[in-house]
Parts: structure tokens; sequence; C-alpha cells
């Protein structure tokens, strides 16, 4: 028998499948080492795990007997995943978006997302906590706090922001509670925990992946994506999670490849054009990023690539005058659907949800709910200021802005500092992809943001992977 090796922290897919193939470890036992970690460094501590699979080591035990067998499922095939938890799992898990409303509510089918996971032999490991109704329900509430988990902390330093509304995702990868995690985002939601824990975070083409089992904002932006701690095993995360799904219509043009893990080349920034937006975004950057992101841009023209520099999206400030109009339609309209789903005794509406929060509000309020309340009082998505501002979010987030930056300067990508160009990419439903790129003199971590058009993932992921390669920028926190 081979000698049993411990598992090595921060260890990657590919460390833990070689482990696993030489029969050095057993998902069985890898499973119990996250379960370890997640007891002994967050629970009490990091507080970003909800919820623990109690059939995980059951799971662990099949996959096992299926690679004994001689059966690989591929690359996940025993690989433990924690998932947010507004993700619908049929597992003895809740499904609770981080509301106390929901918190005993479980799932009656799995999200698409998690059947294509199961299939390709991923571990449910377990729930991860984020911010509750992924911060959309108040503006005063914090990044990574739910009334039902409590509030997620940094592990670089509880003092710092975890980012929102994914932050239990971003701090469980930091933290090497799990190989990888699932992560939603609207608006900045994957992008800004990934910045803030010196994570990978993708933020795909909404469409890319299906959206049906996942608790709602806004169909038009709303998406799934990977968070990793490199952006290897977040391109290989990324590819079991594509496709199209004929109960989700956003996904029938898109352009799924399955396979992500082709376009990692170390040498891929050579020719590479990349346009550097100034404006606007730069000036959320304080004097201790500034460096850290301009010795960033430096590392992209060592690696080859011809940084346009300024490239402005001119739209850029109109964009972000529309604020989120769009959202606060679309999620009352979804929300409503999305409760439908669940049994008569959860709220089974908004309005319900709103009820139920003020007979409890001393659990429920403690940050209020302005954006519950200016949700219900929208009218239905046949309004014409629903219309109007959803054709302009549109019209100067893509034609206008994105996409007429890129060809005016004949552009394969834009690069931006941390993740201030999220808005604009959510409102184009556009791709990014969000790389560690160092860290302030205090350890808060800094990153930069790869975006481009619809369907560009293979570029932003040759130009984030380059990058890392180039920088080895991340370094693990100290728990």
């Amino acid at each position: 028998m081979p000698t049993r090796k411990p598992i090595p922290n921060g260890a990657s897919i590919s460390q833990l499948q070689a482990l696993m193939i030489s029969k050095k470890i057993s998902s069985l036992e890898l499973v119990k080492h996250y379960q370890d970690r997640i007891s002994r460094l967050d629970q009490n501590a990091l507080n970003s795990v909800l919820e623990v699979n109690p059939d995980a080591l059951k799971m662990a035990q099949k996959l096992d007997g299926e690679r004994a067998s001689g059966i690989s499922r591929g690359l996940l095939h025993g690989i433990p995943i924690l998932l947010k938890d507004n993700i619908n799992t049929t597992d003895k898990l809740h499904t609770s978006a981080g509301s106390l409303a929901l918190q005993h509510a479980r799932a009656s089918e799995d999200a698409a997302l998690v059947a294509k996971l199961r299939a390709a032999g991923a571990i449910i490991l377990g729930k991860t906590n984020m911010t509750e109704w992924a911060n959309f329900i108040s503006t005063n509430m914090p990044n990574g706090y739910s009334s039902k988990g409590g509030q997620v902390l940094n592990p670089y330093d509880k003092s710092f922001n975890t980012g929102g509304s994914s932050s239990g995702s971003g701090v469980a990868v930091a933290a090497d509670l799990c190989a990888v995690a699932v992560g939603t985002e609207t608006s900045g939601s994957i992008l800004s925990p990934a910045n803030n824990n010196s994570v990978v975070g993708i933020k795909p083409t909404v469409g890319l992946i299906s959206r049906r089992g996942i608790v709602p904002i806004a169909a038009s932006q709303d998406t799934a994506g990977p968070m990793a701690r490199t952006v290897e095993d977040a391109a290989i995360l990324l590819g079991a999670m594509t496709g199209f799904d004929a109960r989700d219509a956003a996904t029938r043009g898109a352009k799924s490849l399955g396979d992500y893990t082709v376009f990692l080349e170390r040498d891929s920034l050579k020719g590479m054009r990349l346009g550097v937006p100034r404006d606007y975004h730069w000036q959320h950057v304080t004097e201790e990023q500034k460096p850290i992101l301009e010795n960033a841009l430096t590392a992209l023209q060592d690696g080859g690539a011809v940084l346009v520099d300024p490239a402005e999206i001119e739209t850029t400030r109109a964009v972000a005058d529309l604020g989120y109009t769009v959202l606060l339609y679309e999620f009352k309209r979804d929300l409503n659907k999305y409760l439908r789903t669940l049994a008569p005794e959860f709220p089974g509406s908004l309005l319900e949800l709103i009820r139920f929060n003020e007979r409890n509000h001393k659990k429920m309020l403690r940050y209020g709910q302005t954006l519950l309340l200016a949700a219900q009082s929208t009218g239905g998505t046949n309004s014409d200021i629903y219309k109007y501002t959803r054709a302009e979010d549109l019209r100067l987030s893509r034609q206008r802005g994105i996409d007429a930056t890129l060809k005016k300067h004949k552009l394969d990508a834009l690069v931006m500092p941390m993740y201030w160009g999220a808005q604009i990419g959510a409102k184009a439903g556009y791709p990014s992809v969000c790389v560690p790129a160092g860290y302030s003199s205090d350890g808060n971590p800094v990153g930069i943001t790869f975006m481009g058009t619809a369907w560009s993932e293979p570029t932003l992921i040759r130009a984030a992977y380059a990058f890392e390669q180039l920088t080895k920028a991340r370094i693990t926190p100290k728990l």
C-alpha cells in the first residue's frame, strides 16, 4: 500500500487529484480534512460556513468506490466544494439566502449548476454565509452580514472588509476550507469578495451558467461563478457548470466551451491589446493601492501585452447615474416567482417577507429593509420606466460603453483596478475575472480585473492566467 500523505494546505484541484489517483489520500480523507479545518478555523472565528453537509462523507465513500472500480468523472471527481447559501440543493442542507425567514427551507430540486457539479463528481461540502438576500435588503447592510449567519470576517485581518455578497465563499476559499467554492453576482458580488480576500473570481457572461434554482435578484444581471485560489482551479470549476438549460432562456445563446483549461497559456499576454479606463474607476483607488496597481500594469507589459492607457469608457458616469432601478423592478418579479416554489410555511411573496421581517424586527431589521420596501413599491416590468431604464442600461453599457471602447482601440479586453468596473460589466451582462495583484502595507488585498465583451471568457482566462503566473502575487493568510 502507498504511504498515506498529509494533505498540503492550499492544494490545487490537480494536486488533490494526483494524490487520490496515487492512492495517497482518499476523497473520504479529503472531506474529513476540510471538515476539521472548518471546525478549527471557521466556527466562532471567520464565520464563513453556515452548514456542513451531513451527507458529504457518504458521497465521498461512493466516489472513492467508483475510483477503485476504474471510473473517473474528471478533474472534479471527489473534490469538496462549498456553495453560497442562495443555491438550491436537494440534500439535508437548507437554502436561506442568509435570512432567518428561510432558515429551515429545503429545495425540492437541485439548482441546474448543482446537478452538473454532482454529475462531474464534485462533493457538496456545505453552504457558505453571505450578505443577506445577496445584499439587496438595505443600503445600510454591511458586506458579509446575514440574520441567519451573522458577520463573515476576513482571514487576512478581521478588521478588513470581506466584500459582498459572496463573502462566505471568498473567505472559505482564501482560508482553505474547501478546494473551490461557488458564488453569485448581480453587480460585484463575486468580484468584490475575490478582490478583498485575495482569491480568483470569475463572473461569467449572463447565460453561460444556468440560474435555475438560485435565489434571484434580477434575471438581467444574475449569474453564478467560480471562486478559487488559482485561475486554473477557477477554470476547471467554470467548465463543469456551463451549458444549455431548457428552463433558463438566457442559456439558449450561450457559447459554452465545456473545458476552459485549454486557455491556460503562460505566454498568452504576448501581443494582447489591453485598455486601461482611467476616468471614474481609478478615482476609488487610494494612494497606497496605486503603486500596486501600477506595478500590475507594468507586469502586463513585461508579459508582452500592449497597453492602451488611457482607453476611456465614455458612458461610465451615465451608466452609474442610472442606479439600480432595473434591479428593483426585477427583484420584485423574480423573488416572488422563487418564493412561490417554497412550502407554504415560508413567505410566499416579497410582501409576506417584508411582513415577516416586521414581526421579527429585532432579529431581522438590524439594518432595515429599505431595498425590499422600494422593490415592493414598484410597478410591473411592463411599466414605461422599467422598459426605458433597461434599454438605457444596455445601450450605455454595451453598444456605447464596453463594446465601443474595445472597437475604438482594437482591444482584446479592459483592465480595471480591483473590482471598480463591476457595475458597467454587470449591466451589460459581460464577463470579468478578478486576480490577486498584491497587498497594501497593512496587508489588505488588492486585485485587478480583466473585463471583456459577451462570451470572451477564453480571452480573459488567458490574460488572468498569464498575469498570475508572471506575478505569483497571492500570499496565504495566516490564520
